[in-house]
This record gives C-alpha cells, structure tokens and sequence, in this order.
C-alpha cells in the first residue's frame, strides 16, 4: 500500500472545503500515512487523524454552523440549534483584550468530538504548525497535548487570542507556514497539499475597504510563503479547491465553502487513482522481469 502524506492548509472558515478532499479518501477505502495541518487545516486534520470519517466532520460542521431552515422566524427563535454556534463565541470583555474571541467555546466543541487529548492518541500521526510571534519562527508540534497546540495554531492576530507556551507567544501558524507539505514525513510515496486560499471576484482596481484591507493583507503575506515552499519542496498533488468570495471569517456561509469545495473532488480523484496504481520506483526490477 503506498503512503499517502496529506496537507491542509489553513484560512479559517475556508477549511470547510478540505471535507470533500477527505471524502475522497473515505471513498477510495485509503487513509493517510501521515496528515500535517494548519490553522482550520490541523483541525480538520485532528477530526480526521482521531478516527472520524468526512461524513462524521460535514455532519458535525453541520450541527454547529447551519442554522435549521424553518418557515417562520417565530420557529427559528424556539430552536435551539439555531444559536448553537453563536453560544461557542467567547468574546474577550477584558480592559486590555489580546485578541476579540478566545476561541475556547468554539475549539473545546470540536476538541470534545475528538475524544483524544493528546497526539500519541490519533489514529494517524499528525504535525501542527503554530508561529513564535515574537521570535518570528515556526513552532511545530507532534507530540502531547493536542488542544493547546490546536489552539495556538488557529490563533489568528488581532482575532483570537494568543496562546502562551513557556516564553513564547504562539499565534496563527499560517504566518510562516499555511500549507506544511514541507513536514510530510520522507516516507510518503505520495505527497498532496491542499491550498484553501480561494479567490475573490473584486475588481482589482478597486480600492478595499478597512476589512479588505485586513483580511487581503493577510491572503498577500501567506500566499508569498506558500510560493516559496512550492519551489523548494515539490508535491506530487497541489489542491486548490475553487473558492471564491470567501472570508477566513465566513463561518456562516458553511454549506457554501462545502459546495465550492466539491467541485475539487472529481478532479483529485482522477489525479491520485493512477498515483495509487504505479509501481514504487524501487519496486521496477522486480515488475520488469
């Protein structure tokens, strides 16, 4: 059986996409070797490493994020589903707040769904990437406690709150590294990143707005690391799920990011099947003969 070394990249609301990617593995009947992640990529990445299938994540993103379609609002307000994700929003009401939310509601939600606590305990090996603020460094973690590592990698700036590790200030990890294939473990026979930067429909003379402004800002820095990562580390698989108009902090239009994202599915699928099908080069000898 080959390898499979699978990446997630990270851009908040937009890791809904990397579902139809893990559906594919789920259909095929293959897992991972090993699954590196980011920011949403290494939640995705904990949901799936800890045993649950796609369908397992979608109907959980389900339950949390998409609001029941009743006919009146009257209906609306006595479920209480409906609300659910707004009570997982923890703002910080502190006189010096360090970030608007603190994301302990929202990732303790997913993290009770995983029923692991640390990364010895997943059923696939895992790698998480959150970023030294201060020392301006990758922090990479396999090993231990998974919640906070989970938690400091999706601590966007100015959004979440950091997380404090020792002498470190650890924060969003998409900052130095939003799509980690370059952490796959050297075994793999297949490497495949997926890249959930998506793309906006934005006129590009138009001047942005103060929100455009700080979200794009955020897009230009990661998609320049990214860039360099490609160069000097090769994947067999590059994903780009075709999202567009999609916001990190998009929670909302879930079913949407689901939609956009399956539009990738067919074509992953038709790239990794002959993939699976190859001979491992060192295996030719023995074929040949």
């Amino acid at each position: 059986m080959k390898k499979i070394g699978l990446a997630l990249g990270g851009g908040g609301a937009k890791g809904f996409a990397h579902i139809p990617i893990l559906e594919v593995f789920d259909e095929l009947g293959i897992k991972p070797y090993c699954i590196t992640g980011t920011s949403i990529g290494a939640i995705m990445g904990a949901l799936y490493a800890s045993g649950h299938s796609a369908k397992d994540i979608f109907n959980l993103v389900h339950q949390l994020l998409v609001a029941p379609k009743k006919s009146t609002l009257k209906d609306m307000f006595r479920n209480s589903d409906t609300f659910k994700f707004l009570e997982l929003i923890d703002p910080n009401f502190s006189l010096r707040p360090k970030g608007l939310l603190k994301g302990e509601k929202l990732l303790g939600f997913l993290y009770n769904h995983m029923n692991v606590s640390s990364f010895e305990e997943l059923e696939i090996p895992l790698k998480t990437v959150a970023t030294d603020f201060w020392r301006k460094e990758p922090v990479v973690f396999d090993r231990g406690e998974l919640l906070p590592a989970l938690r400091a990698s999706m601590a966007i700036p100015c959004i979440f709150t950091p997380v404090m590790m020792g002498e470190k200030v650890l924060v969003d990890g998409g900052l130095v590294n939003n799509v980690p294939h370059d952490l796959l473990n050297d075994e793999c026979d297949i490497r495949i990143a997926v890249d959930i930067k998506g793309d906006r429909s934005t006129p590009k003379n138009k001047i942005p707005n103060p929100m455009e402004a700080l979200f794009h800002t955020y897009d230009v820095m990661m998609d320049a690391t990214v860039k360099e990562k490609r160069v000097n580390h090769s994947v067999d698989i590059y994903l780009h799920p075709p999202l567009v108009d999609i916001d990190i902090l998009d929670f909302h239009k879930a079913e949407i990011i689901y939609e956009q994202g399956v539009k990738a599915k067919d074509d992953f699928k038709r790239r990794l099947e002959p993939l699976l099908s190859e001979k491992p080069p060192h295996m030719n000898w023995f074929w040949e003969k």
